[in-house]
């Protein structure tokens, strides 16, 4: 039983959580805290549990591994269906362990900043979770919605000019998409009569004459309105702004928000390939816009100043290289930009948690070279008496913390080994090099191997210039003093890298399937439609 409705506990748990917190005003510290453990708790079991359901390791009456759980037991397409595959669960585990980590760095002092926080973050990891699991367009929406509105407030979160200027265009803009979607839904649902994503790859395929003009004509602004989420170029100027005025964790956990709008263009393109897709979910679209968005991106990371801002274009440099990568044709490089994709989130989430503890050390590299001087003997004092005994001096464990956490963020984002982003962006070049040999058009896989390594150069130029910048160019000296709760998911995020270079193949493996169970959209469609309320799976076939 419990099994059986384990699919809708994602979206559940933080709403029951969040509605708890509301019942008590925000004095009560320790019971929001008490409460968000025990939900993020739960968000991690279930999300490994639903993991290894859909591959299978647990033993399910699932076909091909999809879970369909109908919401008051409406059959699909007529009712709400909440559908659980290979790609959904691991979106769900991703946000779950981001969300933890951002969420302790969070309790340090963040979330006294303003009011309402920890309900605001449950909200938002439940409009997530609800996005990655919705089988409809409607409730897509409506999840965009839930969590674009914790967003708001968690980006205005502890106020600021600075930050009510950028939250307020981040709102506008977002507002603009969402319109954008709602108009795509009503023309889609017009044409079609169905907003079920499986219903509508059935009926999509059948469509003719005008109404298959009205139909891609809607696809179209369904497309635009998905990669204004994902920061594609040059939809994305809302973004640098709004990422670098949030507060870290806020910042840290919005680093998987683009992602869903990549996930929305990867499930809705996946389901309409063998119907014809629409060209705002095929290459046509966004192998140019993910070309420009990572181009626009690496130029950002080489000219910003500002290290908040500089980790906005980081996030805009990995939402260019996933579109670019799915509008590659086929599936040979799904796989590995679902691994570039786990890499370079949380690699992203550390950086900016990481980035504000190494602001309030602005200056202590210049003790570092002062000590060196004086160790060397290169100080204008030549008395040996002073200078004989001087060996250097002992780096305090901050600064060790800070200096190799962030080499370690930086190999990461950049792609040099031996972390995650290597295997990431080394897999997807292998993969696109194995492209150009059977693709109609190879053009556009060395086109891909060479912006990506063109980004990589300016991203060690940009990352290298940084670091040297905030770790030995001051003059004031400052020690930082670190918090448990603010070192610990950092750490937490970098082992979890470490452990995905380490763990390649097997996670490798995984994607893998993820992209060939991706290219069989009819493993997703009949397990939707051909779903009763009242009995089993059956298969169609006459007893």
């Amino acid at each position: 039983m419990l099994l059986k409705h384990l699919p809708i506990f994602p979206i559940i748990i933080p709403l029951i959580a969040a509605g708890l917190m509301l019942l008590r005003q925000d004095k009560y510290r320790r019971y929001k805290i008490a409460l968000s453990v025990i939900s993020f708790t739960l968000q991690l079991l279930v999300a490994v549990l639903l993991l290894n359901m859909a591959d299978g390791t647990i033993e399910t009456s699932w076909p091909e591994g999809v879970g369909v759980y109908l919401l008051g037991d409406w059959p699909a397409p007529f009712g709400i269906v909440v559908v659980v595959d290979r790609l959904s669960a691991l979106m769900l585990l991703l946000t779950a362990v981001l969300g933890a980590t951002t969420w302790i760095y969070a309790t340090a002092r963040w979330d006294r900043s303003g009011v309402h926080f920890h309900p605001l973050f449950q909200l938002l990891l439940m409009g997530l979770n609800g996005a990655f699991l919705t089988g409809d367009l409607f409730n897509l929406f409506v999840f965009f919605e839930v969590l674009l509105a914790a967003s708001y407030g968690l980006m205005l979160h502890g106020s600021g000019r600075a930050r009510v200027n950028a939250g307020l265009h981040y709102i506008a803009v977002n507002l603009i998409a969402s319109f954008l979607l709602l108009i795509a839904l009503a023309l889609i649902y017009g044409v079609t009569g169905t907003l079920n994503m499986a219903d509508l790859a059935v009926k999509a395929g059948h469509l003719s004459g005008p109404d298959r003009l009205l139909f891609e004509s809607a696809a179209a602004v369904l497309g635009i309105a998905f990669l204004i989420k994902a920061a594609a170029w040059p939809l994305n100027y809302w973004l640098i702004d709004g990422y670098a005025n949030s507060s870290p964790p806020v910042a840290g956990m919005f680093s998987i928000m683009t992602k869903v709008g990549i996930y929305a263009l990867l499930r809705i393109g996946t389901l309409l390939e063998p119907t014809g897709a629409p060209a705002a979910f095929g290459g046509a679209w966004m192998f140019p816009a993910g070309i420009a968005t990572l181009i626009f991106g690496a130029v950002g990371t080489l000219a910003a100043h500002n290290t908040q801002r500089m980790a906005g274009y980081c996030v805009i440099l990995s939402s260019g290289t996933l579109l670019a990568a799915l509008g590659m044709p086929g599936v040979i490089l799904t796989g590995p930009a679902l691994y570039y994709m786990i890499s370079s989130v949380l690699g992203l989430g550390a950086f900016f948690m990481l980035l504000e503890m190494v602001n309030r050390a602005q200056s202590f590299g210049s003790d570092f070279l002062a000590a060196s001087a004086e160790a060397f003997a290169l100080t204008d004092d030549e008395d040996d008496e002073n200078t004989s005994d001087v060996v250097g001096r002992a780096i305090p464990a901050a600064l060790v913390f800070l200096g190799m956490s962030f080499i370690a963020c930086a190999l990461i984002i950049i792609g040099l080994p031996p972390l995650s982003g290597f295997v990431a962006k080394f897999s997807l070049i292998l993969a696109a090099l194995q492209a150009s040999s059977y693709t109609p058009d190879p053009l556009n896989a060395w086109i891909f191997t060479a912006t990506i390594l063109l980004a990589g150069f300016i991203g060690i130029i940009a990352l290298s210039r940084t670091g040297i910048r905030l770790f030995w160019s001051h003059n004031n000296i400052s020690v930082p003093r670190l918090r448990p709760t603010e070192a610990l998911p950092v750490t937490v995020l970098i082992t979890i890298c470490v452990w995905l270079s380490i763990q390649a193949g097997p996670i490798t493996s995984y994607l893998e399937g993820t992209a060939r169970y991706l290219d069989r959209p009819s493993a997703y469609i009949n397990a939707v439609l051909m779903k009763n309320a009242d009995r089993p799976v059956h298969t169609g076939e006459t007893p």
